[in-house]
């Protein structure tokens, strides 16, 4: 299956608007909290938009149900397959399970037991093959021409992309005077909704864009222009791809205003300094924004800065090793 979306339309601003009023009959809006701590920590006002706080632990559920609710018939009796590392599997297990769907999700041999057994507790099926994401996706997509299932990419596909951009709504409609947005990139989709969803509102607001050194295939094709791929050596599954996808990364070149790069040390900071700051557990991919704002301090100093918690799915092994470095260091 192609990468490029050449035969879709892009997301809009007007799209996340009609996929607002698709979600807010079966999501809640979730906290945008400010900290204290958190502004002593970088030197500024700092709120944090707690995605962490949706049924599944993370935000990509919003693009489910929203594609989910618009599925055909046909696509409805085929069922769906997607590739995951967890928070886009558990988004189409729980979409599927909310609108009597059925659900097929690959997922990579060492996948994180934690989003593993809620895909499986929302009554999908679960295929584990291949040491990470894109091997997953590979054989998936392999099982949707084999079975004819309606593959749901995890980037390239407009509703989700729409749908996910319904937090940065939220997020301004509380706060109208932010600033700054940080926000983790791992396919692309949460970021290129951030930028729809906060230029569209606010044409002056900065999107910064935050992944992992240890996999920044998404940072480079940014920075180049062009799809690339790269190693994939992160702990943050969230943030774990070789390949960028074309749908994101044709909306990030025109509207993400900077894009950077943590490391795993950074990331494993960032988690300890969550739980202090604002006794909220996220993942790795979660406390990458917090990440990024420590590195970005002096720049952030005067803006006032949302911090994207997109995810708090972290397994007690992960938490473990990022308690055990923080005090090992």
């Amino acid at each position: 299956m192609s990468e490029t979306p050449s035969d879709l339309p892009e997301p809009t601003f007007e799209g996340v608007l009609a996929a607002r009023a698709r979600i807010r009959d079966h999501l809640d809006p979730t906290p945008l909290r400010h900290y204290p701590a958190l502004d002593r920590l970088i030197g500024t006002e700092v709120w944090v938009k707690h995605e962490n706080h949706l049924p599944t632990g993370a935000f990509k559920v919003r693009g489910g149900i929203n594609l989910t609710s618009q599925l055909s018939d046909d696509e409805r009796s085929r069922g769906l397959i997607a590739a995951s590392t967890g928070n886009h599997g558990q988004s189409v297990a729980y979409a599927a399970n909310l609108f009597g769907v059925k659900a097929t999700i690959c997922v990579p041999e060492q996948a994180n037991p934690v989003k593993v057994r809620s895909m499986e507790d929302l009554g999908a099926t679960i295929v584990r093959h291949g040491r990470d994401f894109d091997d997953a996706r590979e054989h998936c997509e392999s099982l949707a021409d084999e079975h004819g299932y309606r593959y749901v990419h995890s980037g390239n596909e407009v509703h989700l992309v729409e749908g996910v951009g319904t937090y940065t709504l939220e997020m301004l409609d509380a706060r109208p005077d932010i600033h700054t947005v940080i926000v983790p990139i791992g396919g692309g989709s949460g970021a290129a909704g951030v930028c729809l969803a906060g230029k569209g509102t606010r044409s002056d607001l900065e999107v910064i864009g935050v992944q992992a050194a240890a996999a920044p295939a998404a940072y480079r094709s940014w920075k180049e222009g062009k799809l690339v791929t790269d190693e994939m050596k992160t702990a943050a599954e969230g943030l774990a791809t070789r390949t960028a996808f074309a749908l994101p990364q044709q909306i990030l070149r025109r509207m993400l205003d900077d894009f950077i790069l943590v490391s795993e040390d950074e990331i494993r900071a960032a988690v300890v300094r969550f739980i202090e700051t604002t006794r909220n557990l996220v993942e790795g991919a979660g406390a990458s924004s917090l990440a990024a704002a420590i590195q970005l301090r002096e720049r952030l100093r005067g803006r006032r800065v949302a911090l994207v918690a997109s995810g708090g799915n972290i397994t007690v092994d992960q938490l473990r090793e990022a308690l055990a470095w923080t005090n090992a260091g």
